[in-house]
Order: structure tokens, then sequence, then C-alpha cells
């Protein structure tokens, strides 16, 4: 294990531009609409604050996780970014610096939720992803329950998201529990998803495939997340977002400043302006992520689309990343082994 280092930089606010002039900074971001949002609202102005220069590698949560893991001695990020809680154990395991929140100008103003263990390592929570059941608006009503994807009438037109997407994760342990099972037994969802895919259900891996499942393949009902839900309707396709009743699971997307790098004043502005209210409200209109800074204010029909606010953020659910960490492998494996039925 990497030894762990707190890294105090009270001064990091009045480091001039100038000193950034010409630095490169590499961190991974997810594709897609996700990526391009990200540009728009903390990456390009970020550039144009700091004469820096961010490099991105896309690369999802899990494989930027292990990519980090297998680059520990000589790692390639200086900003790592997860939604699937991986900043637990990639700290417990010395792959993070433990930031001071002084540190950073904006983290005084997260939710609790947002900031639990900054010394620890564990960066801050930007945005928080609600997920649900998307639907075709034209063909179903308002699903009320994730207990809705249970009824073999949909199957032959539902789709879901293999669980090595932090989407499909998430989706699935809500489906799990509602069937009757639990962090200790996911047989239960297992059962449930083999029944789907007998009944015609198909399992796509990215958010893309989604997309075109939707606009190309008659499909009326997916588990997955509010932002995708947004981005879908706004390319045009006639797509509602619904909170199950039984509760709504959420991802939150954390900025994470990786160990044994040289340019770690400039990955904390980074970092800062992620939580910043200006990039939060940014990333709520394109992506309708919910904002974790009390100051970020939405308005009008983002508002309407987003749950924010820390009595809106205290009410989602939350299963537990290190017990999803230390049973990923073991679950993928068993998912791996129903989907190829």
């Amino acid at each position: 294990m990497k030894p762990i280092r707190t890294l105090s930089l009270s001064g990091i606010a009045a480091l001039m531009a100038s000193t950034a002039f010409g630095q490169t900074l590499t961190i991974n971001s997810f594709g897609g609409a996700y990526e391009d949002a990200h540009r728009k609202c903390i990456i390009t102005p970020f550039e144009e604050a700091t004469g820096a220069t961010v490099q991105v590698v896309t690369a999802y949560s899990a494989d930027g996780f292990a990519q980090l893991r297998a680059q520990a001695a000589a790692p390639q990020f200086d900003v790592v970014h997860f939604s699937g809680g991986q900043e637990i154990v990639a700290a417990a395991e010395g792959l993070l610096t433990p930031i001071d929140p002084t540190s950073l100008s904006n983290a005084a103003d997260l939710v609790e939720a947002a900031r639990p263990n900054l010394e620890g390592g564990e960066g801050p929570a930007y945005s928080v992803v609600p997920l649900g059941l998307v639907y075709n608006s034209e063909v179903l009503d308002t699903p009320a329950n994730w207990a809705d994807l249970i009824n073999p009438e949909f199957y032959e037109n539902m789709v879901l998201t293999d669980m090595s997407n932090s989407y499909g994760m998430q989706g699935f342990l809500m489906l799990n529990q509602v069937v009757g099972g639990s962090l200790d037994d996911i047989q239960p969802g297992l059962d449930a998803v083999a029944a789907m895919l007998d009944g015609g259900a198909v399992v796509v891996s990215t958010s893309p495939e989604i997309m075109q499942e939707f606009a190309q393949n008659d499909a009326w009902i997916a588990p997955y997340s509010s932002d995708y839900a947004f981005v879908l309707r706004d390319a045009g396709l006639p797509v509602g977002f619904a909170q199950g009743g039984e509760g709504t699971p959420a991802l939150y997307i954390t900025a994470n400043l990786v160990a044994g790098r040289d340019n770690q004043e400039l990955a904390l502005q980074l970092i800062d302006r992620s939580i910043s209210p200006e990039a939060q409200v940014c990333f709520a209109e394109e992506m309708r992520y919910a904002p974790t800074n009390v100051n970020a204010e939405l308005s009008g029909e983002v508002a309407d689309d987003t749950p924010y606010g820390e009595e809106a953020l205290s009410g989602l659910i939350r299963f537990d990343p290190q017990v999803i960490e230390a049973m990923r492998s073991d679950w993928v494996d068993a998912w791996n082994r129903t989907i190829a039925r």
C-alpha cells in the first residue's frame, strides 16, 4: 500500500494563471454527452482561466479504477473521476491524496453527503445522478414502481445495462432489492434478469447503445439514469423518466486527487472548479445532474427535472460502495453466466 500524504494548500486560490501556462493535467471522462458537458462546464473554462491544457482519457469508472491500480507506481491521471464509489477503495489503498478542505474554496458550500471524507482521500462529489425508469412516453403511461419491470409484457421491449457499467450495476441492485434480494444475495435479481432475457430483453454496455435501442429498435423501458433520459428527450425521442416508488438509487460523481503526481496544486484547482456553483449549474442545464453546492440555483424546467438541495439528496439510496467493490468481480462473473444463457 502506498503511503498517504495529506496535502495542505491554503494558498492555492492565489496561484496565478501564468504559473500554470504550458502545464498539462491528465484526467478521465466518461465519453459521449457526458464528456461534451464536462468540457463545456469544467474543462474548457479551466483551460481558459489557467492557461493549462487538460488531456482527457475516455474511461468509465471501473476501467479508470483498474488503470489507476495498474499504474500505482507511476500513475497516468492527475485527477480521476468515479461514479460508482471507487474513491472509497482507492483512498484506502493509498492511490489518492487526502485533501485539506481549506484548499478548496467551494468545499464548505457542499452538502454533507458530497464531502464525507476529504481528509481521508475521497474526493468531493460534484454531481448526483438519480436512477429510475426511462420509458417511451408514447407507448407507456408513467411507470409507478421498479416492480413494473417484472411485467412480462415489457420483456420484449426492455433494455438492461451490463453490470460493468456503473448505471447498470445500480439498476441491477435496485431490481434485486425489489424482488427480495440484498447485497448478501443477488440471486433473486439474476433470476429476474434471466426471465427478462428469456422474454426478449436485450443487454447493452454503453449509453449510446440505449439511444439506439429507443431510436431504432422499439425499446419501451430501461432501468437507467435521469441524465440520459434528458439526453434522449433532447435528441427528439419521446422519453420520460420516473423515480420508482420503492426508492431512488443514486450515483455520486466525484473528482479525486491522484497520489504520486507533480501537478497537485493545479489538479486541486480543477477539482475546485468542478464543485463551484457555476460548473454545477451548467452540468444541471446540460445533463440534469443534481448539484451538490448549496449555492447552485436552478430555475424553470431545470429545477423541475433535477432533485437538488440537502433534503432532496438525503432521500436518495446509495448502495454501499465498499461492498460493491469487494464483490464486483464475483457479481460480474455471475451476471455474465446469466446473460450467456
